[in-house]
């Protein structure tokens, strides 16, 4: 066990510490040396911080969303278990994502000739402009990437444009995110991929949140025929967390580690920070705990 720092005894918060509970009796805090922006746009609170640990942060409704030094954790696992295990991925649709940071994992495919990004908040694409190009790299303003400022869900609705991959690079449900965790929601995605296509998204914590990894996964496999959840860590998060990739045919678990790295390599795709073929397998390697709770999803 680590000790306390010299200054600081043990329960005692830093100054500026912001803090973001797992669950009502647990939680995690990560210290704002600098506040850049908190302001309330027409649908949340959106903040940006400096941070030691973790660079510049970005906060929606008092949640931590995604850091700079931090975010290839996230944004690698939700887009590469997908994206490799396509045969050749070429056009991608996101809903939510307005920080670019799955666009620009995206784009690392050379094969993908375009993605539509659907950001219901402007502002959340403004802050990024400003503050994360760290995370997206420029990818906000590459010409293969359509952005478009409006409901998720009506978009999927009403587009007759089909995906090889649909990402949902959500926030947690709760506020405008609320109605894309729905049984209706995934089946609408489920209708805009072509038949080799795949969707993913991050779901929640196995140790926090079982609950609704149980009902999450309950209303993906009523969706999709092939459901498979994986496990990363995600340090901005808290820890172990859980996200699924489904589809109606293809499935991450068929790929061998050396196939993973081969495909990689010839796709060309550069600048991994987390993502390879022995990664890839281990995340679909599942602890006994999680195992039962899947398997009563």
């Amino acid at each position: 066990m680590a000790a306390p720092t010299a200054d600081k005894a043990p329960g005692d918060l830093a100054p500026g510490a912001m803090t973001e509970y797992l669950t009502d009796d647990w939680g995690f805090f990560i210290r704002s040396t600098r506040a850049f922006e908190k302001f309330r746009s027409p649908l949340q609170m959106v903040e940006v911080h400096d941070s030691a640990d973790f660079g510049k942060l970005f906060r929606l409704d008092g949640h931590f969303m995604t850091s700079e030094k931090d975010e290839f954790f996230y944004h690698e696992n939700l887009v590469h278990t997908a994206a490799i295990t396509h045969p050749q991925p070429a056009r991608a649709l996101i809903i939510g994502g307005g920080d670019g940071g799955s666009a620009e994992e995206l784009l690392k495919h050379e094969s993908m000739k375009s993605v539509t990004l659907c950001e219901i908040d402007l502002a959340v694409v403004d802050i990024a402009r400003k503050y994360l190009k760290s995370v997206h790299k420029g990818c906000l303003d590459d010409p293969r990437v359509t952005l478009r400022i409006g409901d998720g869900f009506a978009f999927v609705r009403d587009t007759a444009e089909t995906f090889d991959l649909v990402v949902l690079d959500l926030t947690d449900p709760g506020g405008p995110s609320t109605p894309l965790y729905t049984p209706e929601f995934y089946t609408a995605c489920a209708a805009r991929l072509t038949p080799s296509g795949a969707m993913t998204m991050h779901i929640a914590s196995p140790v926090a949140h079982p609950d609704r990894i149980r009902s999450v996964l309950r209303d993906l496999r009523a969706a999709f025929p092939v459901v498979s959840p994986y496990l990363t860590s995600v340090p901005l998060y808290g820890g172990m967390w859980m996200m699924a990739m489904c589809s109606a045919a293809l499935d991450p678990r068929h790929l061998t580690s050396m196939e993973v790295d081969r495909r990689i390599g010839r796709r060309g795709i550069r600048d991994l920070a987390y993502y390879n073929g022995d990664t890839h397998r281990a995340s679909l390697a599942l602890p006994n705990f999680v195992r039962a709770l899947v398997s009563a999803g």
